[in-house]
């Protein structure tokens, strides 16, 4: 494909590695906000931090650790999303260390496994992951670790169960810097960074399972986000509501629009996060699919309340053919549904899976471009992306530069296993070569796992993910992502999830489950009491417009939602599919 051709790519900073990522931009932007933020989100107060501010404090932090010989070791970062956070990703890269990013939503076992297995010599950590740590160094865990840093002032840790492990806070590391620093300490930047050797290693986020640890080098993340952000022309302000623990948190909030000069603002958590986005008037939002989602149906559930569904389609499909003639008045045809958004939302950049192309033209009809891409954290996150003004409906776009993408064994419609080449691929599975050998094949291709096709074009389609693939004794093949977007689209469905039923008494038949939770009270206000009825009702209207073998022979309703991950992405693994 030709990536000049019709597409051309946006203005765009190159990133050789993360000090110089961030010794450029507080020179390139010395009086802009980089990260904003509150303390408790009760707070009234934003504390707002410029690129030169975070400069120094990336600096201080990495001085001091490397005072405390962490140069070229292993560091955890553990806890919820913080200007700590921040400033310790790109310290521990800055000092040609290795961040280990973990979930702290992890059991105890797993956090401790995690940081035991890839031999840590220091672990930070937030405030809401303190009482987990204490529980495991109770424990007599946490293998070689031998500094603690508390990314807040207050620490519950005591002596009788650290051992000789030493226990700091990161105002202290950060001050000891400073004054080291001041001092002609200049060993921060006497390094020279090889961007090809370990940076980060990143456990997916096992939604099938249990994850493993993505090895990526510095140069796969600032490359990816460098021929990345070619994709995207980038807004003012953005709103961090991603868990940073992954690549799609962390490389593409921060790498990205940091190198950008973009405000981020941290968020306080998920439950703030509507909240949020009216307070901070983000002009752009970093989303995976479930978060929009959830924005879609708070727009049609608030325009059912106010008796106002049917004029808000009306006003849509004035808007619409009005645009047809270069007439575009969404922003102030909209303006009280906007309001809900902070009122300056202009974009929304999704990723993480296929986004139904029915909330698409939703959040496009009333002036918020959404902009669907693919990523996975083996890729760094970044593989794909539909651009501001080049975008084809259904598609997760055109691959970003210097990446190739093919599809292997295709079927007679073309859909086999994607599959990426390119600088932002991962150098390994942690400790895993057998792992690692399984997903390259010979021509240094990686193989995704995920399926789909390319059109003639080069534009990206996912069909599913083959993991979740079911296939039949018949030798077709199921992908149970096509009948959860067709069921989604059913009034009432909240979150679904297709499956092959496993029988206890026949082991080999296969039977395909639709397993739904249901916004029950849409539907007593639509008059709906027999759920069980109303959705098989449903199915079986789906159905009669599908191949036979598609058939879902079983509909089964859930009272609560699906347990996910951090990422809202909905664990599989978790889910009981004995149908007997």
């Amino acid at each position: 494909m030709n990536h000049n051709k019709n597409y051309p790519i946006y203005k765009t900073t190159f990133i050789d590695d993360m000090r110089s990522l961030v010794e450029e931009a507080a020179q390139n932007f010395p009086d802009s906000i980089a990260i904003s933020y509150k303390d408790n989100y009760w707070d009234k107060e934003v504390k707002k931090v410029k690129f030169p501010q975070w400069r120094d404090d990336v600096r201080n932090l990495g001085t001091s650790l490397v005072s405390h010989g962490l140069r070229e070791e292993k560091v955890a970062i553990v806890g919820e999303n913080s200007y700590g956070w921040c400033c310790s990703f790109f310290a521990v890269m800055a000092i040609g260390a290795v961040t280990v990013p973990v979930d702290k939503e992890l059991p105890l076992e797993d956090i401790d496994g995690i940081i035991t297995a890839t031999s840590c010599k220091a672990v930070i950590y937030g405030k809401a992951s303190e009482s987990k740590i204490k529980q495991i160094l109770q424990n007599g865990g946490l293998g070689t670790v031998e500094m603690l840093v508390s990314v807040t002032e207050e620490n519950t840790l005591d002596a009788s169960y650290l051992g000789s492990r030493s226990v700091y806070s990161l105002a202290q590391l950060q001050a000891a810097g400073e004054k080291l620093f001041k001092e002609g300490d200049n060993s921060y930047y006497d390094y020279k960074i090889d961007v090809n050797k370990l940076a980060s290693i990143v456990f997916t986020s096992g939604t099938t399972g249990k994850g493993k640890g993505v090895m990526l080098s510095q140069a796969n993340i600032g490359l990816d986000m460098t021929l990345g952000m070619y994709n995207f022309d980038i807004t003012r302000k953005t709103l961090h509501v991603l868990p940073p623990h992954h690549t799609f948190g962390s490389t593409v909030n921060y790498v990205g629009h940091l190198s950008q000069g973009c405000e981020v603002y941290i968020s306080s958590g998920i439950k703030h996060v509507s909240d949020e986005i009216k307070q901070q008037q983000p002009t752009h939002l970093i989303l995976v699919p479930a978060f929009l989602e959830v924005m879609n149906r708070k727009i049609w559930a608030t325009a059912r309340k106010e008796g106002k569904e049917g004029l808000l389609k009306a006003m849509m499909k004035v808007s619409d053919f009005l645009r047809k003639f270069g007439v575009d008045v969404r922003r102030k045809l909209f303006a009280s549904v906007l309001s809900a958004f902070g009122g300056k939302l202009e974009m929304v950049i999704c990723g993480g899976a296929k986004l139904d192309e029915e909330i698409i033209r939703t959040f496009d009809s009333i002036g918020i471009t959404v902009l669907n891409g693919y990523g996975i954290t083996e890729c760094a996150p970044l593989i794909s992306a539909n651009r501001n003004k080049y975008r084809k409906p259904g598609s997760v776009g055109t691959p970003i530069l210097a990446c190739r993408v093919k599809i292997d064994n295709p079927d007679e419609n073309g859909e086999g296993e994607i599959c990426v080449k390119g600088p932002n691929v991962m150098l390994g599975y942690y400790n895993n070569p057998e792992a690692t050998a399984e997903v390259f094949d010979k021509d240094g291709f990686f193989h995704t796992g995920d399926y789909g096709k390319l059109d003639e074009e080069g534009w990206i389609y996912i069909t599913g993910r083959k993991k979740n693939l079911i296939i039949l004794s018949n030798g077709k093949n199921v992908y149970p992502e096509e009948i959860e977007a067709d069921l989604q689209k059913v009034e009432g469905v909240c979150e679904v999830v297709v499956y092959a039923g496993e029988s206890r008494v026949q082991k080999d038949k296969i039977t395909i489950v639709a397993e739904i939770f249901p916004d029950a009270e849409l539907l007593a206000d639509k008059g709906i009491s027999n759920l069980q009825e109303y959705f098989e009702t449903q199915v079986k209207e789906l159905n009669a417009k599908m191949p036979p073998y598609k058939a879902v022979k079983r509909v089964k309703l859930r009272d609560v939602e699906f347990q996910k991950n951090t990422s809202r992405k909905i664990t599989r693994f978790s889910i009981d599919k004995t149908i007997d």
